[in-house]
């Protein structure tokens, strides 16, 4: 990267915040394991401003159902180091709707040959979204 302007940060909407993240496919997702922090890169769909992925019970992500977890995705340049970043928080639920659980296999494919056997919601409680852009204030 040559010398650029600085860059400053902007703060997004939460409706800006989650368009952009529906705009993507690939994120992570952060939750408790063992008492520990974990994080797992995961593809995933926005379906009414909730999150969802999808999951195998060898990954861990399972045991997040019921816990608060955050999830973040974001899209920066790798030559200049503009673009935007989201992170959610919220309650993870496991999906056990079968018509829901069927509508998510549908739509989310797993990018790895793993049979999945959970979907895993995140409604959104805290929506944090900010933009890099050039510039100083």
């Amino acid at each position: 990267m040559t010398d650029a302007a600085p860059r400053r940060m902007e703060q997004l909407s939460t409706e800006e915040s989650l368009r952009l993240l529906g705009s993507v496919s690939f994120g992570r997702i952060a939750f408790s394991l063992h008492a520990l922090p974990a994080i797992r890169p995961v593809n995933h769909l926005v379906d009414g401003g909730d999150v969802i992925i999808r999951s195998h019970s060898d990954s861990g992500m399972t045991n997040a159902a019921g816990q608060v977890v955050a999830y973040e995705a974001d899209r920066i340049g790798e030559e200049d180091h503009l673009g935007w970043s989201v992170i959610i928080t919220g309650k993870a639920e496991l999906v056990r709707d079968v018509e829901q659980l069927a509508r998510y296999e549908g739509r989310l494919r797993p990018w790895v040959a793993v049979e999945m056997d959970a979907v895993i919601r995140i409604p959104p409680e805290f929506v944090t979204g900010y933009r890099l852009v050039n510039g100083t204030p």
